[in-house]
């Protein structure tokens, strides 16, 4: 790494609750990196002023926080992590404030994800290329995983024959995890659940719905991917999608199978992504079937043990830069 990127600062992009990143830039503070945090959503249309300038042979621009202004020419990570969404409300009417929300998406998005010589984990586009459930099925498939029987349709009559013609059963699991409030305005999370072909009705024809073959499996499996490093852990739980009731689960650290390995090298691969959330139901037999790949899952959750490798991965990523 040559010198002037040792003094480059690491550009973290989250919202201020976020928990799981604390634990990551507290490695980095220990190493002496410069960080720089900052949510988009809310502190760049808060009061931190953000310019770009670009004309023929470069482009130069500066961040400027509270504490410090940031040369965007001299960054030389970004962690895209969960920051806020754009709303620009304050002071303006409800449209002047959507055109306000879609520039700054349009525009300090655009900034943000164009920084000269930065390495990006992940970059912003590839994630969101990455969070469609379509898309993970198909380059699963191309990269070796097990993939369980899945449909995804608008027919309500192809999904009762899916479902029917899956003895073993299927289950229903929405393709984004879209807020969704009851009648009486109770906020609601769409689990993953077991179908019987009888409940299916003509709202299918609504909108698309995925159904997928049920695995008999023994547990699940987490792979947390940091770059060429992977930390696995088996999960077991009374329901059959774990983060329902995360209370009642145990999480214990487990070797990945090297196919397995090589499948989730082959699927960052194509996706261009560095970290990478892998869900996996395991059978008795020892085969891992995938399920899906959050580009930017949560992972502190995990065994202390667990977590204190994924941060240090992480800390090196960053650290290292373009040279990772």
């Amino acid at each position: 790494m040559a010198p002037d990127r040792h003094r480059a600062s690491v550009l973290v992009l989250t919202n201020a609750y976020d928990v799981t990143a604390d634990v990551v830039l507290r490695i980095l503070a220990e190493r002496r990196v410069p960080v720089v945090r900052v949510d988009p959503g809310a502190d760049l249309l808060g009061g931190a002023p953000l310019t770009a300038h670009y004309r023929t042979g470069g482009q130069r621009g500066v961040l400027r926080t509270p504490s410090r202004d940031l040369d965007l020419t001299r960054v030389r990570s970004v962690w895209v992590r969960r920051p806020s969404p754009y709303e620009a409300s304050r002071g303006l009417d409800e449209h002047s404030a959507r055109f306000a929300n879609s520039q700054a998406f349009w525009g300090v998005g655009g900034i943000l994800a164009s920084l000269p010589g930065a390495h990006y984990v992940n970059h912003p586009w590839r994630i969101r290329d990455a969070e469609y459930k379509p898309a993970q099925l198909a380059v699963a498939s191309r990269a070796g995983f097990l993939v369980p029987d899945t449909v995804i349709t608008t027919d309500p009559a192809e999904a009762r024959r899916f479902c029917t013609d899956h003895p073993g059963g299927a289950v229903y699991k929405p393709l984004w995890d879209s807020r969704f409030r009851a009648e009486d305005g109770t906020a609601r999370t769409v689990w993953v659940r077991e179908v019987d072909p009888t409940e299916i009705t003509d709202a299918v024809s609504v909108c698309p719905h995925l159904f997928q073959a049920k695995v008999d499996k023994a547990f699940d499996a987490r792979v947390t991917a940091v770059g060429d490093r992977l930390f696995a852990v088996r999960i077991d739980s009374p329901d059959l999608d774990w983060r329902h009731r995360q209370d009642l689960m145990t999480c214990a650290p487990i070797e990945v199978p090297e196919p397995v390995a090589r499948a989730i090298t082959a699927y960052l691969a194509e996706l261009r992504l560095t970290f990478g959330a892998f869900d996996f139901a395991v059978t008795a037999r020892g085969d891992w079937s995938f399920l899906e790949c959050n580009p930017n899952g949560q992972w502190a959750w995990q065994p202390a043990a667990s977590t204190a490798a994924i941060a240090c991965a992480l800390a090196d990523q960053l650290e290292r830069g373009p040279d990772a």
